[in-house]
C-alpha cells in the first residue's frame, strides 16, 4: 500500500465526523443499513395501494436501485448489451441518459449496481468491472478497468457491488489475487491502495462503513469470508469462513453495538459476530440456517431482524442476541426485499407484492399492500424512500408512489 503514512495523517482529521455526511444517495440508505430516515409517513395505505405519481419504462434491463437526489433520480438500465445511466427531475421529464460501456447480457441480464451521488459526482460500477465516474450533468470524469487494473475475476452472475465513497477516496472490491480491495481517488480515478487481504473472488456484496469504537471499520463479504478492514490504514484485520452454494454472498453485513450479523442464501443463514474492542479480532456468538436471505438483506428495530428467506421460504423475526426464531410467514410472497422508515417496515417480495408491516417479533402484521403492475421480469431491486416518496424498480420500469401523510 502505497503512501500509506501520509494517507493516515491526512484521513484522522476526518474520520470521526458524522459517516457519509457528504453522502446524497447510496445503497440501501444514508448508512447502508436499509433504514431511512424518519418522515411523516403513511400508516395505512388506500385499498388499493398509495397514489402513483408517475411512471417511466424504457430504463433497459436491471436489478439496480434508483439513486435519489433532492431533484435528480438516476437509475441504471440495459439496453441491447449497453449501460446506460438515466436522470429524470423530480416529476419524471428525462433530463440525460449517457453510456458507460458494456452490461451483463448472461444469466439474469441488466444493469446490477445502484449509483452512488456525492455532490455534482456519480459513481457506479458495471457487472464488468468498470467502475466509472460521471458529472450529475451526464459527463463520464474518469473510468478505471477492475480487470485490466487489478486482476479482477469475473463471477457467474457478474460484479454487483454498489460504489462506497468515504471522504475522498472510493472503495470497490476486484477480487484479484493481489488485489481484494483497492481504494481510488474519487476525483482522478487514481489508485491510493491496494489491499491483498485474503485474495478471494468478491462475492456480489456491497461494503458498509461502520465507527467501532476509535476505529473506523470497511465491513463486506467476499466469495467465502466476511472480512473487517481499517477504513483509514487499509490493513486488512480479520476475516472468518461464510461458504454457500455459488459463493453467492450478497446483503451488506449489518453492525450494531460491537455486533456484526451476516447473512447468506442457500440454507446458509446467518451468524452473529461480536467485535474485540479494539476492533482487529471477532468471535462468533451464534448462527442459524432458519433465515438465509439470498440478497433481500435485513432490518434491525428493537432487538429484533427482520427479513425473508431463501430456500427456506417465508418472513421472519429473529431474536438479534440469540437468534431464536420468534415468527415465520409465507404472506407477500414468502421473501423478497425489506427496508425500514418511521417506524414502519416496506416489504417487496419476489412476486411483485409491496406491504407495509409493523415491526412485531411475535407476528407477520401486515397492515396494507399492493400489487405492483408495471415493468417486467424478476422483482429484485430494493425500494427507496425519499422526501415522502417510495421507489419502485421493476425490469425496464420505474415508479414513483406518494406515501407521505
Amino acid at each position: 500500500m502505497k503512501n500509506k503514512i501520509c494517507l493516515v495523517l491526512v484521513t484522522v482529521l476526518f474520520s470521526f465526523s458524522t459517516l457519509f455526511a457528504q453522502i446524497d444517495s447510496q445503497w440501501r440508505g444514508p448508512n447502508r443499513d436499509g433504514v431511512y430516515p424518519n418522515e411523516s409517513l403513511l400508516k395505512l395505505w388506500p385499498e388499493e395501494g398509495p397514489k402513483l405519481l408517475w411512471f417511466v419504462d424504457g430504463v433497459g434491463a436491471g436489478y439496480s436501485s434508483p439513486a435519489v437526489t433532492s431533484n435528480r433520480i438516476f437509475v441504471t438500465g440495459m439496453i441491447r448489451g449497453e449501460g446506460f445511466l438515466f436522470a429524470f427531475d423530480a416529476d419524471g421529464k428525462p433530463v440525460w441518459k449517457i453510456s458507460y460501456g458494456s452490461e451483463w447480457s448472461g444469466d439474469r441480464p441488466g444493469a446490477r449496481t445502484a449509483p452512488t451521488v456525492v455532490g455534482d459526482l456519480i459513481y457506479l460500477m458495471s457487472a464488468h468491472g468498470q467502475v466509472v465516474c460521471l458529472s450529475t450533468e451526464g459527463k463520464i470524469v474518469w473510468t478505471k478497468n477492475l480487470k485490466q487494473d487489478f486482476g479482477a475475476r469475473n463471477i457467474d452472475w457478474g460484479m454487483t457491488e454498489s460504489l462506497l465513497v468515504d471522504g475522498d477516496r472510493v472503495f470497490c472490491t476486484p477480487g484479484g489475487r493481489n488485489a481484494m480491495m483497492a481504494v481510488l481517488d474519487r476525483h482522478s480515478g487514481k489508485t491510493i491502495w491496494t489491499i491483498k487481504g485474503n485474495g478471494e473472488k468478491s462475492g456480489y456484496c456491497s461494503p458498509c462503513l461502520v465507527k467501532h469504537g476509535q476505529r473506523r471499520l470497511i465491513l463486506t463479504m467476499t466469495a467465502e469470508s466476511v472480512v473487517g478492514i481499517d477504513a483509514d490504514t487499509g490493513e486488512f484485520l480479520w476475516q472468518h469462513s461464510h461458504i454457500t452454494d455459488y459463493a453467492v454472498n450478497a446483503n451488506t453485513p449489518l453492525y450494531h453495538n460491537g455486533y456484526i450479523y451476516t447473512v447468506s442464501g442457500y440454507d446458509t443463514g446467518g451468524q452473529m459476530f461480536q467485535l474485540s474492542d479494539d476492533g482487529t479480532t471477532v468471535k462468533r456468538i451464534w448462527s442459524t440456517d432458519k433465515l438465509d436471505s439470498q440478497m433481500g438483506a435485513v432490518i434491525l428495530v428493537d432487538g429484533f431482524i427482520y427479513g425473508s428467506g431463501h430456500q427456506n421460504r417465508g418472513w421472519f423475526s429473529l431474536d438479534w442476541k440469540t437468534g431464536k426464531v420468534q415468527f415465520s410467514a409465507r404472506e407477500l410472497g414468502s421473501k423478497g426485499a425489506i427496508i425500514y422508515s418511521d417506524g414502519l417496515l416496506y416489504c417487496y417480495s419476489e412476486r411483485g407484492d409491496v406491504g407495509l408491516v409493523k415491526p412485531n417479533p411475535q407476528k407477520f402484521e401486515v397492515l396494507s399492500s399492493f400489487q405492483v403492475k408495471e415493468g417486467s421480469g424478476e422483482h429484485w431491486a430494493h425500494p427507496v424512500i425519499k422526501k415522502g416518496r417510495l421507489y419502485i424498480r421493476h425490469g425496464n420500469a420505474l415508479m414513483v408512489y406518494n406515501i407521505a401523510r
